[in-house]
């Protein structure tokens, strides 16, 4: 049987709802329709789900450690309650002026999983709604996937000639992994 993709999700936009004012506590976070049953079926469906987010609030000042912990335990808690499960996390707290190596659109996060996980990122598939999670995904040759949920519809106007297949919701994407 061949392997099933390692699937790595952007979080905000792709699998909760965005905020240009961020997303800063728990009670914030919600899902967005579908997105999580689909985490569902992809994990039922024997793929390892993972999460790389930037989270420069945290670096902003805009919430803590803490409220990002219980934003994910929200996330986890919901995956697991539909049947799925969402393997691991990583996150950059830090704001685009800390030039770090964690921030998408580099590839740090990406690299982090993979080590962590044992992921070929090569033969993973990153899904997100913004053009920095398809150039992360470019820098580890990893297959990209954009989203029109988030900031998706924006990403396409602003490039309109993206070489990335294009889904409405990661409930469509999930659907084109499955079949």
């Amino acid at each position: 049987m061949a392997l099933k993709a390692d699937i790595i999700l952007d979080r905000d936009g792709v699998i909760n709802l965005d905020s240009d004012a961020y997303v800063k506590s728990a009670d914030e976070w919600i899902a967005i329709d579908s997105s999580i049953q689909a985490i569902a079926q992809l994990h039922q469906a024997g793929h390892r789900v993972f999460v790389a987010t930037n989270q420069s609030g945290i670096g902003r000042g805009f919430f803590s450690l803490k409220t990002l912990e219980a934003m994910h335990q929200k996330m986890l808690g919901l995956v697991n309650d539909a049947g799925g499960l969402i393997s691991d996390i990583a996150y950059c707290p830090h704001t685009p002026d800390d030039h770090c190596v964690c921030r998408k659109p580099k590839a740090g996060l990406l690299e982090a999983l993979a080590a962590r996980n044992n992921i070929t990122l090569s033969q993973a598939i990153v899904i997100g709604d913004s053009l920095r999670d398809l150039q992360a995904a470019d820098l580890v040759a990893a297959k990209a996937f954009l989203v029109l949920t988030g900031k998706g519809q924006k990403t396409q106007q602003q490039n309109p000639t993206l070489p990335y297949p294009i889904f409405e919701t990661l409930h469509d994407a999930t659907a084109h992994i499955l079949n």
